[in-house]
């Protein structure tokens, strides 16, 4: 027989409103008192009826979040994040794909208000004045933009950029080109910010495999020793173009990337990136939204990033010009990397693209968001 309110008021020797409040309201609640109920709680396993808190409190009890771009290795790890922090409140996570189109990203945040008590939005495409609108039609966090009056979780992209010139010139380059993202995005704009004109600027492309093909190959028009990609899949592009091209890495071009997804340590050779706390950044993001539903002003939070050492990157030794035409290869074994690399976290399992998801699975303890 399943636990009710009435079991745990009981045990807890309150009365059942006592329970609710302690619940759903725990500020009416003296703290002694609320720590005895989620004691019994715990202890009977009870799991309040979702339909009669939401008439009590208002809320759904559900949480959204809308991504760019799902196939993107960097989002899924975000979105593991919030899953994670939103399951410790009892909370459900709705995810949706934007596909990078603000107007999808707009449209999206408009159909899940009524659904949810509040959306994340993880690298928005939409202006700040669409923002602001959406912000007014339901709680708001956004990761890795800035808007007035909207909380939000930074990653420090500038201090990484910063990080990754300082390591190039301890290894004797001088002359390196940075292949620029989406101009629209945030990210983009603070790693030129972190860069400081000591690079000449290419670009934009787009943030994918191909695009980082398509900056290699304008890359190579320049006298540039290293290229530095925008995120990890504009690097892997650039690496799978240079190999075409029988220009070794890094004996001829280092190659940075940034976000350090899976992928980075896997390639060949294993990629020099910025690692990005993409996990962390979803669990903060669903904190301040958390706040943002208690009425506490907007919040802004940067959390560090640190640049992570690998194979592609050393001294150039030989020219450029140096490199013969693409002749087949035999299979080699590839330096060890340089230092040691992140933990990697398992990618959560994707969802469809461009539609709400179902439930996803809830943690233990349950408590009100």
């Amino acid at each position: 027989m399943a636990v009710t309110i009435r079991d745990v008021a009981r045990q807890a020797q309150v009365s059942v409103s006592t329970v609710s409040r302690a619940l759903s309201a725990p500020g009416l609640v003296k703290e002694t008192t609320r720590q005895r109920v989620l004691d019994v709680v715990r202890g009977l396993g009870y799991q309040p009826n979702r339909a009669a808190r939401s008439l009590i409190t208002g809320r759904t009890g559900n949480l959204g979040i809308v991504v760019p771009d799902l196939e993107n290795p960097f989002y899924p790890a975000v979105l593991r994040g919030v899953q994670t922090r939103a399951g410790e409140a009892g909370t459900s996570v709705f995810f949706c794909d934007s596909r990078e189109d603000p107007d999808t990203e707009a449209e999206l945040v408009r159909t899940m208000a009524a659904q949810v008590d509040g959306v994340v939005l993880c690298s928005p495409l939409s202006s700040d004045e669409t923002i602001t609108e959406l912000a007014n039609l339901t709680p708001l966090v956004l990761i890795n933009r800035t808007v007035p009056d909207v909380s939000s979780v930074l990653m420090d992209s500038g201090s990484g950029m910063d990080q990754v010139i300082t390591h190039l010139e301890s290894l004797g380059h001088t002359e390196y080109v940075y292949l620029g993202g989406p101009t629209m995005s945030w990210s983009h704009n603070r790693r030129l910010q972190g860069l400081q004109g000591r690079a000449r600027v290419l670009g934009p492309f787009e943030p994918n495999f191909a695009g980082g093909r398509t900056a290699a190959e304008q890359a190579l028009k320049t006298n540039a020793t290293a290229f530095i990609a925008y995120n990890d899949l504009m690097a892997l592009g650039v690496l799978s173009h240079l190999a075409e091209h029988d220009i070794k890495v890094p004996q001829q071009i280092s190659v940075t990337g940034f976000d350090d997804i899976l992928y980075a340590a896997m390639c060949s050779p294993a990629l020099t990136t910025v690692a990005m706390p993409t996990e962390e950044a979803g669990k903060v993001a669903v904190d301040l939204l958390a706040e943002r539903l208690d009425d506490a002003p907007a919040e802004r939070r940067e959390l560090p990033t640190n640049l992570v050492i690998r194979a592609s990157t050393a001294n150039t030794r030989c020219p450029r010009d140096a490199a013969q035409p693409p002749v087949a290869r035999k299979s080699r074994t590839l330096p060890r990397p340089t230092s040691q690399s992140l933990t990697r976290t398992t990618q959560p399992s994707l969802r469809p693209r461009g539609s709400l998801s179902g439930w996803l699975p809830r943690a233990r303890p349950r408590t009100s968001l």
